[in-house]
């Protein structure tokens, strides 16, 4: 597998992200969160890393934002 795609949502309770990814023979999938968008990369990466085996880890990973993130400048 060279590419995977994780949903992106917001977190109405915490107010950060949450992403998920469901195997596609069943058998479960990844679901992880994070506070920022930095913290949800790095969040996404371990899970990741311990879901599959080193030799059948994707080699990409897209993210697919049900909404448009919004950033507030000042």
């Amino acid at each position: 597998m060279s590419e995977i795609t994780f949903d992106v949502e917001p977190c109405a309770e915490t107010g950060g992200y949450v992403a998920r990814w469901d195997a596609p023979r069943g058998g479960g999938g990844i679901t992880t969160q994070g506070d920022s968008f930095a913290e949800l990369d790095a969040m996404i990466a371990d899970a990741v890393g311990g879901y599959f085996e080193p030799k059948q880890r994707p080699k990409r990973i897209r993210l697919h934002f049900s909404k448009d993130p919004i950033l507030a400048v000042a």
